[in-house]
Order: structure tokens, then sequence, then C-alpha cells
């Protein structure tokens, strides 16, 4: 995913939405730019983006999203069946020998244009969405936006990871969940950062977002927001399992307040910016001792 020359690539997901994984996506970003690191922030969010609010970045270049999806040639077409076959998401259908295609439920796979033994489709694009180039105090930012009532996000995600440059350090900030948006958001980072609440809720959530990226094989760990609520159960379930938890966001009635202005946290609460940085020393160091264990077994 990152440009030739790229350097770390860190994912911010989380099982549920609410849990502060833009707080601390924005936040991070923004104290790496302050250490002079060249940076960029990725808000793979489509559906809800919304790391601007915080950032404020001036937005320089924007460009359509299009996806493709079959169109039937009608004196080609003998109404076979193979291209519905064929499609695993009922996106073409077969009817009475009538060929059906749904736009919007199309991956744009591309199977049954190649499948069709009359080569009676063809490809045509419709745009799903838009991706946005800005900047703002070293940070160059990309966000996705999908359009109303499109359900391709993972395209728009897509998207918006090609569109990078080479960077020091590239921060996703990916949409909530375990669903396929979020793994094409995080499939190819070097590092992901899981973000829960010391909640039965957030408990349940983390549980799903860990199973996925030890099924992806990735090097994570945890961070808590709003600590202090709920219980000890997630940190309980974090050493059992043997997972670091390396950012610790206290409830602070402050962070509260500055997020409902829409302000960074590092700008306007001074003593948390050494909370973000030993954060981002922590995956530093966990990403170097990966590399050292791969040397290792080669």
């Amino acid at each position: 995913m990152t440009a030739s020359g790229s350097g770390l690539t860190i994912a911010v997901a989380s099982g549920k939405g609410g849990t502060g994984k833009t707080t601390i996506s924005t936040n991070l970003a923004l104290v790496l730019a302050q250490q002079g690191k060249s940076v960029q922030l990725l808000d793979c969010d489509v559906e809800e983006p919304n790391c601007h609010i915080f950032l404020k970045p001036q937005i320089h270049s924007s460009k359509p999203v299009n996806v493709f999806f079959p169109r039937v040639i009608e004196d080609k077409c003998t109404g076979c069946g193979v291209c519905g076959e064929v499609c695993e998401y009922s996106a073409i259908v077969v009817v009475k020998e009538k060929v059906l295609v749904f736009p919007e439920l199309c991956h744009g796979c591309g199977g049954c244009t190649l499948f069709c033994p009359e080569e009676a489709l063809e490809e045509i694009e419709r745009p799903v969405g838009i991706i946005e180039k800005g900047s703002v105090s070293g940070i160059q930012f990309i966000q996705g936006l999908l359009d109303i009532g499109e359900l391709m996000s993972p395209a728009v995600i897509s998207s918006v990871k090609k569109a990078v440059d080479s960077s020091d350090i590239i921060i996703i900030d990916s949409p909530p969940g375990t669903s396929c948006p979020v793994i094409e958001s995080v499939k190819d980072a070097d590092f992901i950062l899981l973000v829960t609440e010391p909640t039965p809720f957030g408990l349940n959530d983390l549980k799903l977002a860990v199973g996925m990226v030890r099924e992806l094989g990735k090097p994570f760990a945890v961070a808590i927001n709003r600590s202090g609520i709920g219980d000890d159960e997630v940190k309980r379930y974090c050493h059992d399992e043997d997972i670091d938890v390396i950012l610790e966001i206290p409830d602070d009635i402050r962070i509260a307040q500055a997020y409902s202005r829409g302000e960074m946290i590092v700008d306007v609460l001074q003593e948390y910016k050494g909370l973000f940085k030993q954060c981002l020393e922590s995956i530093l160091n966990q990403k170097a001792q990966g590399l050292d264990e791969l040397q290792e077994r080669q």
C-alpha cells in the first residue's frame, strides 16, 4: 500500500464506533509533525470521515472514485445465465433469459465479463465517492468520502491508500468494526493500534478486533480511552492474552470539552503530549523488535 520509500504505516482501528479512534489518530499525527517527521494521515472512515473537524486542513485537490460494472450487449446475449452463476453478490441475475444488472451490488471483480461465453458484457464506470488531499501543520492529509447510498466503501478506501506519497510515517484512521472496509484499511499496515474503552461493550468488541488482527497476522497493541470508568476487565483480558497496552487516556472532562470544540488534545492540554510520544515510541520499538526477530528466523 505504501509508496516506494515510505516508512512505517500505523492503522488505528476499533471493534466499534465512538471509542476515540479519530482523537488518537489526529493527535498522533500532530505529535509526529511537531517532531519534524514527514507524516500523512489517511481518513479511511469513508462513510463518516471526521479527522478534518479537528485538523481543519486546507484541501487543495479532489478527484472522483469510479468502479466498473457490467453492461449487457443485447444483440450478443443469449440469456445463458453463466454471468449470474459466477456473481457471488447477486449483482447480475438472469430472469426468463433476461439479464438484469444491479450496479449498487456490484463489487467490480469482472468475473461475469470474463466468463461470459458470448462476450456479451462490457464494463463501464460509475462514480461511488471522492478522495480529497490537503495539508495542515506539517501533516499531509487524505480523506475519502463515499457517496450517499453507495455500498462500495472498500473501493474508496483503496483509492485513499493508493494516493499516498513517500513519508516517514503514515497513520490510517480506519472505519469501526471488523468487516470488509476495516480489513481493506488495515491489511497492508505495519502495525495496528486497537482502541477500546473499559466497559463490557468495549471488551466484547475488542475481542472481535483482536481476532481479526491475529487472523491477518499483524503486530498490534491496545489503547484504552476514557481509562478509569467501568472496570478492569479490559486490562485483565490484555494481560491474560499477552497484549501490550501502550496508551491510556484518562476520563478527563477537559478532553471531552476540547473534543466538543473540535480542538486537539496536545494543543490545549500540553501535559498529554507525553502520552502520545510514549505511544509512538512503543510502536517503533515493537516494530524494530519484530524486524530483529524476522532477521533471526532468516
